[in-house]
């Protein structure tokens, strides 16, 4: 809905606009980022690809706390979009309010199911 008032346009609604737009890019270039690091490590080890590899890619500490945060930076990405998702195309405001906070248990779910598999290698 949107209200003119004079020659400035008021938009009103739940999260138009730029931020959105920007997390968006922003997570998705971090996401990309992390996986070209990880092939990167995995193209240039010695020997075939193990579960001894991959524990070894992610076993120091700061390995473990940049692929916690790109975790979080999925996790918020998807937030972005499947709440979008569902403000666009989701009308009954009863319905769309379980699919929320449905979305927000799964993505709270994962991100404490994330901790647990990175903090036991």
């Amino acid at each position: 809905m949107s209200v003119n008032f004079g020659s400035h346009r008021l938009v009103v609604g739940a999260h138009y606009g730029m931020r959105d737009w920007l997390s968006q890019r922003v997570t998705a270039v971090l996401m990309a980022l992390f996986t070209v690091v990880v092939l990167a490590q995995l193209i240039f080890s010695k020997g075939p690809v193990s579960y001894e590899l991959w524990a070894g890619i992610f076993s120091p500490q700061w390995m473990k706390s940049v692929t916690f945060l790109i975790f979080l930076s999925m996790f918020y990405h998807v937030w972005v979009g499947i709440r979008n998702i569902f403000m666009d195309y989701v009308k009954p405001y009863a319905v769309r309010f379980v699919m929320h906070v449905f979305a927000i248990a799964w993505l709270t779910a994962c991100t404490g199911w994330a901790i647990q598999v990175l903090w036991r290698l």
